[in-house]
């Protein structure tokens, strides 16, 4: 019977208990799952892939069978559904006080607003709208250290309606930058969108632009900022995550 290492023993220990000490500590470990959709190299975003294929057979099923009508209209969604989940590269220009956006859409808002709980500064407010036709995958706004998530369930009120951001379901995050202020962005589920997705949990430290969740067919997106930032944006305009240059820290 041969014996097994000292070494590998405490690898596989280590394996083993990572996962509990970080629970217990209130970080849960990223899984590999979502590592994958966090550093994505797809042209779409891996959440869609379910969708495509079953587009995909249905138009083959619809098209053996001799029926071009119904293969004709899962052909389209099918392509729609790619052109929904598509996922390009961005790459920000890092600028050690800016503040990207973190979702691609329609500025609706930039107002002082109340501080975000446990974020005692957060009290500016700039809301993103997300319309069917804009890139779904959200992106952290700055670099920093993921220090909660709070998921809280809601209504599905038209997502470009103020009291979405209050009454809607949403997801919290809270980033601590680096001089140790936090700023809290939240993806919001609107009309349509029925699912968020959220691949950072607490503890993570993530970087400017990177990848960090979707929601599913028009949402919004409401990020908090210290109330002396110096914005860069206004109401109307469109932008980019992970490009538009939301503000500036002070």
């Amino acid at each position: 019977m041969t014996s097994r290492p000292h070494g590998d023993n405490n690898v596989l220990r280590g394996q083993l208990l990572e996962p509990l000490i970080s629970a217990f500590r209130g970080a849960v470990a990223t899984t590999e799952k979502e590592r994958k959709r966090i550093y994505n190299t797809l042209p779409v975003a891996r959440e869609g892939l379910p969708f495509i294929a079953s587009g995909i057979a249905l138009s083959c099923i619809f098209f053996g069978l001799h029926l071009p009508f119904p293969g004709a209209v899962f052909c389209f969604l099918t392509l729609f559904t790619v052109f929904f989940f598509r996922d390009p590269s961005r790459s920000p220009q890092i600028d050690g006080k800016a503040v990207f956006a973190p979702a691609d859409g329609k500025v609706l808002q930039v107002t002082p607003a109340n501080p975000v709980k446990g974020a005692k500064e957060t009290n500016l407010k700039v809301s993103i709208f997300m319309s069917l036709f804009d890139v779904h995958v959200n992106r952290v706004p700055a670099t920093g250290k993921v220090t909660t998530v709070t998921y809280r369930p809601g209504r599905f009120l038209a997502a470009n309606l103020d009291k979405a951001s209050e009454h809607n379901e949403r997801n919290a995050i809270s980033l601590e930058i680096g001089d140790g202020r936090e700023i809290v962005f939240v993806q919001v589920a609107g009309f349509i969108a029925r699912r968020i997705a959220c691949w950072v949990k607490q503890g993570d430290e993530v970087r400017a632009g990177q990848r960090f969740g979707l929601i599913r067919f028009g949402s919004r997106l409401d990020l908090y900022l210290p109330g002396d930032s110096r914005v860069a944006i206004a109401p109307g305009q469109k932008v980019k995550a992970g490009e538009t240059v939301i503000g500036y820290l002070s």
